[in-house]
């Protein structure tokens, strides 16, 4: 194992350890994900969510170079999944974050304890200054999160793609420097 797969395999938090993704993750994921609320949120995530995309988004992110991409299943302190946060570097100027939260944790603070957690880390590891994210106009909780992790948006809305609306969406941009 790299020292940089070694870096992404847990990261704890109060309440939280964010760990690498693994195939027993598969079943909770498609218990969270096959929520039309969750799923809307993101620009990847189909619905209806089935056990075989849950096992496709592992095997992808099995075989992601760390250096691009990093993934953690957010889990409670039982290790029960509650979600999924990463950063993606595609050829922009920063590697973006995403996250998304299965129902029975909204509005409990996970969200932000998980992105606190995870800033920190692509700061020590990949050691990027700059993170971008991106969340849709009509999802207030997520720029809640956002601004809070000391995002600022960007005064750009563009369409983004999501998979469980079947089109595109009106998405703020923000980014983060730190």
């Amino acid at each position: 194992m790299s020292a940089l797969m070694a870096a992404l395999a847990h990261l704890h938090t109060r309440r939280l350890v964010l760990r690498a993704p693994a195939a027993r993750d598969a079943a909770p994921l498609t218990r969270l994900a096959d929520d039309l609320d969750v799923a809307r949120m993101t620009t990847r995530m189909p619905h209806p969510y089935t056990l075989a995309d849950a096992e496709a988004f592992l095997e992808r992110v099995g075989q992601a170079d760390p250096g691009q991409e990093a993934t953690w299943v957010i889990a409670d302190a039982s290790d029960a999944p509650l979600g999924v946060l990463g950063f993606f570097s595609d050829d922009g100027f920063a590697p973006e974050l995403g996250y998304w939260l299965g129902r029975p944790s909204w509005n409990r603070g996970y969200a932000s304890e998980a992105v606190a957690a995870a800033l920190d880390w692509i700061g020590a590891v990949w050691r990027k200054p700059c993170v971008v994210a991106g969340c849709f106009t009509d999802n207030p909780a997520s720029v809640r999160v956002l601004e809070k992790a000391g995002f600022l948006p960007t005064g750009v809305i563009r369409p983004r793609a999501s998979l469980a609306r079947g089109g595109p969406h009106a998405c703020r941009e923000f980014v983060r420097i730190s």
